[in-house]
């Protein structure tokens, strides 16, 4: 068997967890692979090294001295090295960083190396060859991530090698410029190594023992979950539930790999298993929930509106030109809700207002804030009577106002909007009677 095993800054901020890790991977000798992360942090007001290296950086860019911020970057390393008793010294990579940050190499530069240092200080640890991400990961001239050509160029190096550590979150572009992900990233690195090394197993390690079925910060103990789908996986991510990274599926799903997320601090966990495709039923009906904060919605009414041709798409065409995305858009015979980003709308609103009415010459135009949209979703669902009701029936109980509910084709997700006020009332609400009461 192959693995490919990805660990968060948590699991590597310090040389007692990295010993951790070391343990952790030594225990299979399947594990051949490993996707480092950027030190995190080590206790509760300490700082990520990434964020470390976006201040020192700003300093560079501004032309200010940055040499006392680049060596507690530097001193966040040694700590580890010393620590783990390593003969490797960085001295040299951080002249090469210094350099670089004079010469402006850029906000993506910098960002990425701590990754890249920590995959320096994984490799000689683990005694695994190290490899650059700037050679195996591609991004084209505008930033687009190359997957077939990384698939390619990957696979063919690491092929060639047995065991071989590759730091998360970064590649570079075809003129040998450092671009980053987005942050989280090195989740989608992982799965880029996977697919590369067809491996049969991807595991992500973190800090906790897999997903729940709801936000710890907002249900006491939460429920975890064992399976889940790719599918099911994607709804719960875009809403906001953050384990791993909503992008990193892509490359594994194409080649059927399961993803296991595992806790570095109590290895012995099974985790949650991320599938394409399962014959397991869930426990309860539902997966997930999962939500976010800060929407509003415009609301457009015309008479005959199902009736004119075109209506919906000069509506919509009113937010694509000023470039804001949509996220939900309910609609009946003579009105249409759409749901934008509260942040995104809020600074543009009248200009879209205006090309609306010039659009679409709506009967009437109205404006709501302040809303939340929550995300119950499951595989459950659809061979399950009667689950809407279920969730009408709770927030109805906890005298909740529904302002929109929006079920997709699939049955695999329901999408609910209250006010902000009732978000996390009405994550409760759902949680319990799915999942406590079961009724």
């Amino acid at each position: 068997m192959k693995k490919v095993v990805k660990f968060g800054g948590s699991s590597l901020a310090s040389a007692e967890q990295f010993d951790k890790v070391g343990k952790i991977i030594k225990s299979d000798k399947d594990r051949r692979y490993v996707v480092p992360s950027a030190p995190g942090k080590r206790f509760s007001n300490d700082r990520k090294v990434t964020d470390m290296l976006y201040g020192c950086y700003a300093l560079a860019e501004q032309g200010e001295d940055f040499s006392k911020e680049l060596e507690e970057i530097k001193a966040r390393y040694d700590e580890i090295i010393q620590g783990l008793k390593l003969t490797l010294n960085l001295t040299a990579d951080f002249q090469e960083i210094e350099k670089n940050f004079k010469e402006k190499a850029g906000k993506d530069y910098a960002a990425s190396r701590g990754e890249y240092l920590n995959g320096k200080v994984m490799a000689s640890f683990l005694g695994y060859t190290f490899v650059d991400p700037a050679t195996v990961i591609f991004f084209d001239k505008n930033g687009n991530f190359d997957a077939e050509k990384t698939n390619e160029k990957m696979s063919a190096k690491l092929n060639k090698i047995e065991k071989a550590v590759i730091p998360g979150f970064f590649g570079a572009k075809s003129d040998g410029s450092i671009k980053t992900f987005s942050r989280g990233g090195s989740d989608i690195t992982g799965s880029i190594v996977a697919r590369a090394v067809n491996a049969d197993v991807y595991e992500n390690w973190t800090d906790v023992s897999g997903f729940m079925v709801a936000d710890p910060r907002i249900i006491k103990e939460p429920k975890s979950i064992q399976t889940i789908t790719y599918a099911e996986l994607r709804e719960l991510a875009y809403m906001g539930a953050s384990v791993l990274h909503e992008d990193s599926i892509f490359p594994v799903r194409k080649q059927g790999i399961p993803i296991n997320i595992r806790n570095t601090n109590a290895p012995d966990d099974d985790g949650t298993w991320i599938v394409e495709s399962t014959a397991k039923k869930s426990k309860y009906t539902i997966t997930g929930i999962a939500g976010k904060k800060g929407f509003c919605c415009v609301n457009v009414e015309k008479d005959m509106m199902n009736s004119e041709i075109g209506f919906v798409r000069r509506v919509l065409q009113s937010f694509e030109d000023h470039d804001i995305s949509i996220e939900h858009v309910p609609s009946g015979i003579d009105t249409m809700t759409v749901f934008v980003h509260e942040d995104e709308f809020i600074s543009k609103e009248q200009a879209v207002v205006s090309e609306l009415h010039r659009l679409a010459k709506p009967d009437m135009l109205e404006i709501e804030a302040d809303l939340a949209l929550i995300a119950v979703v499951g595989r459950g669902m659809k061979s399950t009577r009667g689950t809407a009701g279920r969730i009408f029936s709770a927030l109805a109980h906890a005298n909740i106002n529904v302002r929109m509910i929006d079920q997709g084709s699939s049955e695999l997700n329901i999408i609910i909007g209250v006010e902000n006020r009732d978000f996390e009332k009405a994550i409760k609400a759902i949680y319990d009677i799915f999942v406590e009461t079961q009724i």
